[in-house]
Formats: structure tokens, C-alpha cells, sequence
């Protein structure tokens, strides 16, 4: 009796032993903060706002991040910067996203986070509100800043979400993307820009000339011209409707300064928008320019690039934008052999014609140089993804022998929403195994064969509506 009674006590000394260290863990698991507070326990950031998400199993956050005015100075003045968290897990890969405009700041997910089914930390291009310095030093707002930004909010992250990280982003987000790669190449394990332009040599931008005489189906192409041209052979018929609308909408026109050269601006970049947002899909909507009535060709060119685009209202939004590309990132200056010298009054109109006055701008035109110097012999794990019909695609980002696991891929007929999903299958395949291996979650059996790379996460109506913002015309 006494050795079955020492049995027992022996066999319960080692169960304890056993099981005390799980309890002790799953105590301290329970007892782990909360990501909100993680969150808010980094230096410099402050909560604005939770928004609750209809997805289960995400969390969201809008916060504010302070960040040095001129990170040359780290210990100068400082701003503080929007950025949001939609968080699902710190055992997830997290996806770096920005517009290179402002925040949006509702929940939404960009296809890389639901490739990887990862979380998804966003940012706030600087010096677009309010995530702007006050006063503003114009001269802060470089590329260079920009992915020192990018650079500080992935170091006050990682501890926290310590898995594999990605940077994307679309037109001036994926130029966003790329310039960070360049200035922090060990930050992330994988870029994936979208539809980013790059304009190596500002003065040369023949290549938008080659673009629009090749363009989609010649019938589209001939009729978006022609009612492109239209429009300005109706100038004295089209101007008083342009005005009435100025006047209905309250609209001023301070910094292009005339209605005239407004609405020329307008005229000339509705061919540049049709391809940029449209595109083929749209080409039976285009009526002939010969039978098309004033009334329905102004109402068309609003359609496809509204006249609010030079209003003050429809470019104060977006000076950010304008000054760096009147400062770094360089701009198309597009012929239109098309339409007759006598038809147009003004040259197409640079950065400069609708940046302040009283912000001075000088361009540097080795900035871009350098990037593409870099990206072709540097880059690494990074892939681009065009639209074959998209303008902006006609300056791209190549990869040469240098770059390493790098790909430039392109969606037929696409436009400027082109994404890996609308690529051609065997593309598709590549660009999503690609983006699952630099994430860190390529299963076993996607590692052997290309084609059984699909998204790890379900696409979701809610979180995966993609971001069309209509921004004035010739914006990346």
C-alpha cells in the first residue's frame, strides 16, 4: 500500500512538473497587452481613432506618428504624420502601403496584404493635410524624406510585427515603394510597385508621343482624338457652359489664372485621362465628333476628366504632388500632332503654372537619374506591374542583369488600375508565388510549381474595394 501510495506521489510530483510551465505560459499569453496598446506604447505615436472593421479577425487604427521635419535634424522640429494599422496578427507578414497622396482612412486592404493574408500598416504622403509641418519648409519635401519616413515607421513596428515585411503602393505610391527600396534596400523582403512612372530624362518625353500614336484599337484611338480636338474648334461655343459651371460649383481659378487656359488644360488632358482610367472598355461609349452635340461633348469631357481639374479646388489638394514633380519627379510635356497649332493658346501646362507663387521650386535633373540607375543594376527582390494601355506606363522602371529576382510584368490592355490579378495567367502565377516567397508564406507545394500560387486570403467586398480616386489629370 505504502509503494502504490509512493507511485502516486511520484507520478503527481511529475504531472506538476509537466504542466506547471504550460499554465505558466498560457497565464502570460492572457496576460500579453493588448495591440492597441502596443501600439501606443511606441514613442511618438498617439491614438486618433479605432474604427471597428465588418471583417472578423482585423482591428484598425488611424494614429498619429511623430516625425522629424527634416530628418537631418532628428532632434528639430517635428510633425506628426497619419498612418493606420489594420491589424490581423503579429504572426502575419506585414504589407508597408502608401498612395503617395493622403491617408484614407478607412479600413481597406491592397492586394499584396490579401496575397500574404498579412497586416497592412499605411502612411500618409508628408506635407499632404494634415500631415504637413506648419510652418511648411517646401524644401523638406524630397523623396529622401519621404522614405526616411517610410524607413522610422518600419523600425518602430518591427518589434512588434517581427515577420517578413513588403512595401507597395500605386503610381506615386509604387514610385514610393521604390524610392524607399533605394534609400533603405535592407528595410523590406520585397517591393511591389504598381503602375510607377519614371521620368528619367525630363526633357525628353517622346516616348508619350510614340504612346499615343499606337495606342489602342485605331477606330478608339482616332475618335477620343478627334473629340479631343472638337472641343477646341468649339472653344466660343463651350466657354459659357464652362463658365456656368465654374459659377454653380463656386469654383475659382487663382492659381491657373484664366478660364481660357483652364479650360484648354481640361480639353487637353481628357485623351491622356480616357486611357489612363478607361481604356478599351470604354471605346463604344465614344460618340463621333462630327454628330455629337455641344451640350453632350461638354457633358463627355466631363465624364471622363472633369472641369474642376484647374480650379483652385481641384489642385490645392494636390500641390504636394505638383511641387515635387516641378522639383524631382519630372512631368510629360506631350505634342498633340492631332490637333492644329492654331486650335491650341497655351503650352501644356508644367508644375509650375499651378504651385503657389510664393513657393519657390528649382528641379533637379539628376534625382530621377539615379533612382533608375539604381532600380536597373540594385534592386532586389521587386516586382512591377503595368497596363498596357496606361500612359503613365510609357516612362517605366526597368531591371537589368544587376537587379536580383526582379521582374517588370504587364497587364494586356490595362490601365493605370492594372494589378497582378488581371496579368496574364503565367504572369499571374509568377508575380503572386513571388510575392508569397518574399512574404515568407509559399507553401511547400507553391516553392515546387508556380501555378498554385493563389492568394491566401478570400477576396472580401468590404476590404478589397480598390482605391479609384479621380485626381486631376496627368497625376501619377
Amino acid at each position: 500500500m505504502r509503494s502504490a501510495t509512493r507511485v502516486l506521489l511520484v507520478l503527481a510530483m511529475f504531472i506538476g512538473l509537466v504542466v506547471a510551465p504550460v499554465t505558466a505560459t498560457t497565464v502570460a499569453n492572457a496576460a500579453e497587452p493588448d495591440i492597441k496598446d502596443r501600439l501606443l506604447a511606441i514613442p511618438g505615436m498617439s491614438l486618433i481613432e479605432e474604427q471597428p472593421v465588418s471583417t472578423p479577425g482585423y482591428r484598425f487604427f488611424v494614429l498619429n506618428f511623430t516625425q522629424p521635419v527634416d530628418h537631418r535634424r532628428p532632434k528639430g522640429a517635428t510633425f506628426q504624420q497619419r498612418i493606420s494599422v489594420l491589424h490581423k496578427d503579429v504572426s502575419r507578414p506585414t504589407v508597408l502601403f502608401t498612395s503617395g497622396y493622403g491617408l484614407n482612412t478607412a479600413p481597406s486592404r491592397s492586394e499584396p496584404t490579401r496575397i500574404v493574408d498579412g497586416n497592412q500598416v499605411s502612411m500618409e504622403y508628408r506635407f499632404f493635410t494634415p500631415s504637413r509641418p506648419e510652418p511648411a519648409n517646401w524644401s523638406d519635401l524630397t523623396i529622401w524624406q519621404a522614405a526616411t519616413d517610410e524607413h522610422r515607421i518600419f523600425q518602430a513596428l518591427k518589434p512588434i510585427y517581427g515577420k517578413n515585411w513588403l512595401a507597395t503602393g500605386g503610381s506615386k505610391g509604387g514610385m514610393t515603394a521604390t524610392y524607399y527600396q533605394r534609400f533603405y534596400p535592407q528595410d523590406m523582403n520585397g517591393t511591389v510597385p504598381y503602375v510607377a512612372p519614371n521620368d528619367v530624362i525630363n526633357n525628353d518625353d517622346s516616348a508619350y508621343d510614340r504612346f499615343f500614336a499606337t495606342v489602342g484599337p485605331t477606330d478608339c484611338r482616332k475618335r477620343a482624338q478627334a473629340l479631343q480636338r472638337e472641343a477646341l474648334v468649339r472653344r466660343n461655343a463651350l466657354r459659357p457652359k464652362f463658365h456656368a459651371y465654374l459659377v454653380e460649383n463656386e469654383l475659382t481659378l487663382n492659381l491657373i489664372g484664366t478660364e481660357d487656359k483652364a479650360f484648354e488644360g481640361t480639353v487637353l488632358d481628357f485623351d491622356f485621362t480616357f486611357w489612363q482610367y478607361y481604356g478599351v472598355a470604354y471605346c463604344d461609349q465614344l460618340p463621333a465628333a462630327a454628330t455629337i452635340t455641344d451640350q453632350a461633348l461638354f457633358d463627355l469631357i466631363d465624364q471622363y476628366n472633369p472641369w474642376n481639374e484647374y480650379s483652385d479646388q481641384g489642385i490645392e489638394p494636390y500641390i504636394p504632388y505638383y511641387y515635387q514633380a516641378g522639383t524631382q519627379l519630372g512631368w510629360p510635356d506631350i505634342t498633340f500632332p492631332w490637333i492644329e497649332r492654331k486650335l491650341q493658346r497655351y503650352p501644356y501646362q508644367p508644375p509650375r503654372a499651378v504651385v503657389p507663387k510664393s513657393i519657390p521650386m528649382r528641379f533637379q535633373p539628376l534625382a530621377m537619374l539615379g533612382i533608375d540607375t539604381w532600380v536597373r543594376h540594385h534592386a532586389r527582390h521587386t516586382l512591377y506591374v503595368y497596363g498596357q494601355n496606361d500612359p503613365w506606363g510609357s516612362e517605366r522602371f526597368r531591371v537589368d542583369r544587376g537587379a536580383k529576382d526582379s521582374y517588370v510584368l504587364t497587364v494586356p490592355n490595362g490601365t493605370h488600375g492594372s494589378n497582378v490579378a488581371a496579368l496574364a495567367p503565367a504572369d499571374r502565377d509568377l508575380a503572386t508565388a513571388k510575392i508569397l516567397e518574399w512574404a515568407g508564406v509559399a507553401s511547400p507545394a507553391v516553392q515546387a510549381n508556380e501555378a498554385k500560387a493563389a492568394p491566401l486570403a478570400e477576396h472580401d467586398a468590404t476590404l478589397d474595394k480598390q482605391e479609384l480616386r479621380r485626381l486631376p489629370g496627368r497625376l501619377a
